[in-house]
């Protein structure tokens, strides 16, 4: 059902979350919308690697916005096709 069917905003249908996690021995906390988080966990379990030691390694050859980054670093797993829709679960 889209929202115009439902007559709820598409911003209404987005949900951020914010979390927090140790990066490098410092804790921080990112907000990224529940779709970024789940392929995050996703690349991670694919990888054998923690949440945070996968989100450290981003951090660590990031310019810029850590947010930002990783969904930009999820955009680029789709595109390589380590990630897929069937990958979410």
């Amino acid at each position: 059902m889209t929202p115009a069917n439902t007559g709820k905003s598409m911003r209404s249908l987005i949900r951020v979350r914010k979390r927090s996690l140790t990066i490098a021995g410092h804790s921080t906390s990112l907000s990224l919308e529940d779709e970024f988080w789940q392929d995050l966990s996703a690349i991670a379990r694919g990888r054998n690697l923690s949440l945070s030691a996968l989100v450290g390694t981003i951090d660590a050859k990031r310019q810029g916005n850590l947010s930002s980054a990783l969904r930009l670093f999820v955009r680029d797993c789709y595109r390589r096709g380590e990630l897929g829709p069937s990958m979410r679960e």
